[in-house]
């Protein structure tokens, strides 16, 4: 059984920074997608930063500002914010696949395993 446990998000203000964390527990294979995703107030859930081929892939709203790692020894993943925006307000989830590869666009339902969400608050 894969589990995802995320720390608590926050509040700051534009241009704050943040950093979330996931463990996992469970049958994670070595290589396969996770990261994280989020949704916004009325928006659907798109994919942020996930961990792929031992880098990071970002989508380009968050590219320069997001940075995500790996500790395989504490079995955590990080998303360190910076620059946060108000548009970057949102539901934060960890997420993970049974897949590697083609971490930004695999379908919703390539992704089996997720946490309980954590929110972040980005006020102007």
């Amino acid at each position: 059984l894969v589990r995802l446990v995320e720390s608590a998000g926050g509040s700051v203000q534009t241009g704050g920074s943040l950093r979330l964390s996931c463990t996992y527990s469970g049958s994670i294979v070595p290589g396969v997608c996770m990261g994280w995703s989020r949704q916004a107030p009325g928006k659907e859930r798109e994919r942020v930063a996930f961990m792929e081929n031992g880098g990071g892939i970002y989508t380009d709203s968050v590219k320069g500002r997001f940075t995500i790692s790996q500790d395989n020894a504490e079995n955590t993943v990080y998303l360190q914010m910076h620059s946060l925006k108000p548009e970057d307000t949102a539901v934060y989830y960890c997420a993970a696949s049974d897949f590697g590869g083609l971490c930004l666009s695999r379908p919703e339902y390539d992704y089996k395993y997720w946490g309980q969400g954590t929110q972040v608050t980005v006020s102007s």
